[in-house]
């Protein structure tokens, strides 16, 4: 048993998060996570509705008895979501752990604590980082720029942003961004992390609620598939390398808008890719780490296998390397 400051913290039994996920984190997933041993997150925004989500919500404890958490991501939006109204509802729920990301959690501290929940907080900078530490948040998710979705504008890899931010960071914090097994678990660790976060890897297992041509595209592709779109506008996302994201880079790269890729970047069109597999309908978003997944396993074999495999790489590969090194 691999026991963190993030497992005493949040009250898991793995140091192993599958982060909010537009579209994929829905019940299904979420409690097959709780169940392994990990903490799901359910994403809030992915329901319509804050009744919708209170419903997912209580869909997810009929599959599940183990703590789980809520993605709530906080955009700057001209016509926003209703953020304290799915704030509420999470309130109301009973759950006891919250992921945000985004713009800056503070607001919304005062009414989780209050009600007894912790609040993971995502960043891409150590900056971002001791600025949500410093509002109060209970534990740090660090993403490197190997990470799917936004992985900031700074250009840090994990090998790096993760040990910086460990110099600073003094509650709990996991890491994001190119995570997929052991050797990446036993990695995080030894960069000073007290557990990863993996989006990628969890979409590509049975319980996903996502399309299998979607996951067996993931499982062929190399770790170079990706494309980084929104570079020029300041708002870089890691997608997977597919036609309309090519066309999306050309458009930007040519002195384009927003507005002249607005139709082509639609998140219906990401749903439509997980909904129909279609890998060309949409934009959709994937990390790096995908050069790392070679099969579509259940979650509990996922959760047992990187647990196992960690816990033998500290026990035996790292131990025998430190006996040659002393003889």
């Amino acid at each position: 048993m691999l026991t963190t400051a993030f497992t005493d913290t949040f009250g898991v039994r793995h140091p192993i998060v599958q982060g909010g996920m537009q579209w994929v984190g829905r019940a299904e997933l979420v409690a097959a996570v709780a169940n392994a041993g990990a903490l799901g997150m359910i994403t809030a925004l992915t329901q319509p509705t804050p009744d919708d989500l209170a419903r997912e919500i209580a869909r997810t404890r009929e599959l599940t008895d183990q703590p789980f958490g809520v993605n709530l991501t906080i955009l700057p939006s001209i016509n926003p979501p209703p953020y304290a109204e799915y704030r509420q509802v999470i309130i109301d729920s009973g759950v006891k752990i919250v992921e945000t990301a985004g713009a800056n959690p503070g607001p919304h501290l005062p009414d989780f604590h209050a009600a007894g929940i912790k609040v993971l907080h995502k960043c891409t900078s150590v900056r971002h980082a001791l600025k949500a530490q410093d509002a109060g948040v209970d534990g740090i998710s660090i993403d490197g720029f190997e990470c799917a979705g936004h992985p900031g504008e700074d250009d840090v890899p994990g090998l790096v942003l993760i040990a910086a931010a460990a110099e600073h960071v003094t509650i709990p914090m996991i890491a994001s961004g190119g995570f997929a097994d052991g050797r990446g678990l036993v990695a995080a660790l030894a960069l000073g992390a007290d557990g990863i976060n993996m989006g990628t890897r969890f979409m590509c297992t049975e319980e996903a609620p996502i399309h299998r041509d979607i996951k067996e595209a993931i499982v062929a592709a190399k770790e170079t598939d990706t494309e980084l779109i929104f570079r020029p506008l300041r708002n870089t996302a890691r997608v997977a390398r597919n036609t309309i994201s090519l066309e999306v880079v050309d458009i930007l790269n040519r002195g384009g808008t927003f507005d002249d890729v607005r139709h082509l970047v639609a998140g219906t069109r990401g749903r439509t890719v997980f909904d129909t597999g279609d890998t060309d309908a949409g934009i959709w978003t994937v990390g790096s780490s995908q050069g790392l997944i070679h099969d579509i396993p259940t979650v509990a074999d996922l959760v047992d296998r990187i647990v196992h495999d960690a816990e033998s790489l500290i026990a035996e590969r790292l131990a025998r390397t430190l006996t040659t090194v002393d003889a």
